[in-house]
């Protein structure tokens, strides 16, 4: 069975772009053998992450998500808030983390 990778990636300020690049992490990660999610280019198809309450619902899924996985993969040149609670989350879990170079 193939590891469950949770892409960690940032989401606020272009958010557009940020999907864009989230979703080629996906790819990349999938090309070395793993089946990899990005919970926030899935929880954004239907809430509003510049609504406060919906934007907590997603982080708070996204914590959920990344329980069940195997390791995380960091991507990005700055870490965000959101991806600061996922990073602390599988340190306290003591979960690998991989901090990835950008594809």
């Amino acid at each position: 069975m193939k590891k469950l990778v949770y892409v960690c990636s940032p989401l606020r300020g272009d958010i557009e772009g940020n999907i864009k690049r989230a979703n080629e992490y996906c790819k990349s990660a999938c090309e070395e053998g793993v089946v990899a999610l990005a919970p926030h280019t899935i929880f954004t198809q239907f809430l509003n992450d510049l609504v406060p309450e919906e934007r907590t619902m997603g982080l708070n899924l996204g914590l959920d998500l990344l329980k069940r996985c195997d390791e995380l993969w960091v991507y990005g040149e700055r870490i965000s808030e959101g991806m600061h609670g996922e990073i602390k989350l599988a340190t306290e879990m003591g979960m690998k983390i991989l901090y990835k170079d950008l594809p």
